[in-house]
């Protein structure tokens, strides 16, 4: 990264195979040439690798990557009682301080989303359905109203989400593997997203929402997931600001991609960036 950006450099830029062999070597070979591994685990080791050895510390702006990708939410939490109990014991139980809901500040690098579970049943004329679902669906779970249930080995948990902070550039995460004890299944619902203009204030309260100017966000890179769970590949589309123009990239592979295209893929990662309002002083002087 230091000779990327570099203002000596005679060109700023560094081969792929450079960077690759960085990668191998500071992640003590968790990520190989000869392996794929699973983007998200590689997104979340790079940001976190690189905001500790730019000497980063748990506060919001001690470095660029916090600066640029941190957000904030309060995760309320609470107990549920057992269901084999009789329903006068669980009403008891629900008024004492073990089961009362208590609330935590969280910070994130990424939103992970869960997909709603894909039909069983097969279509008669299609035979497989192609199940979808819209984004402001799925980002329903941080909006400070849905409950989600989280099960441990021995008690289950009701968890809600509150956004406080929205970062500058905001990552998804459709969570679409599951493991369970034999095999990796794979969820291939697709995922309805607006390229441009899309509105994360609809997920924050109105106390919130107030704080910010403006809440609106533009699609800047869409990773993608094909194929099976065991043996599938991933590939990236990236937005190229300066001309205007998508890309899509599959290892040395670039070819020009309609930004309709996009909407149609098993997004995985998305990475949006938030659109700056110009002030009235710059409109006028433009």
């Amino acid at each position: 990264m230091r000779k990327l950006w570099n203002p000596r450099n005679f060109k700023s830029h560094v081969s792929p195979h450079e960077m690759l062999q960085a990668v191998v070597l500071w992640s003590r070979k968790q990520f190989q040439f000869t392996e794929q591994s699973d983007p998200i685990d590689f997104l979340s080791w790079f940001l976190n690798t690189l905001h500790r050895a730019l000497n980063g510390t748990k506060k919001k702006d001690s470095s660029i990557v916090y600066k640029t990708f941190l957000g904030s939410m309060k995760v309320k939490t609470r107990k549920i009682p057992p269901v084999e109990l009789e329903e006068k014991v669980r009403q008891r139980l629900l008024l004492t301080e073990e089961y009362k809901e208590t609330e935590t500040e969280s910070p994130f690098l990424y939103l992970t989303c869960d997909l709603p579970p894909p039909p069983l049943f097969k279509d008669e004329v299609l035979e497989n359905i192609i199940p979808q679902v819209n984004l402001y669906t799925i980002l329903t779970k941080f909006n400070n109203e849905s409950e989600k249930e989280y099960k441990t080995y021995k008690e289950n948990f009701l968890k809600r989400f509150e956004i406080t902070s929205l970062p500058p550039y905001l990552i998804l995460y459709v969570k679409r593997f599951t493991k369970n004890t034999f095999f990796v299944e794979k969820n291939p619902t697709i995922v309805n997203f607006p390229v441009k203009n899309v509105d994360f204030g609809d997920i924050l309260t109105p106390e919130v929402k107030a704080k910010y100017e403006s809440t609106m966000y533009d699609l800047v890179a869409n990773i993608v997931h094909d194929g099976e769970p065991s043996n599938g590949t991933y590939r990236v589309h990236l937005y190229h600001k300066g001309i205007g123009k998508w890309y899509e990239i599959q290892d040395l592979h670039v070819t020009d991609i309609l930004p309709q295209m996009i909407t149609l893929t098993e997004a995985y990662i998305q990475i949006y960036e938030l659109r700056t309002t110009p002030s009235p002083t710059a409109m006028s002087e433009g």
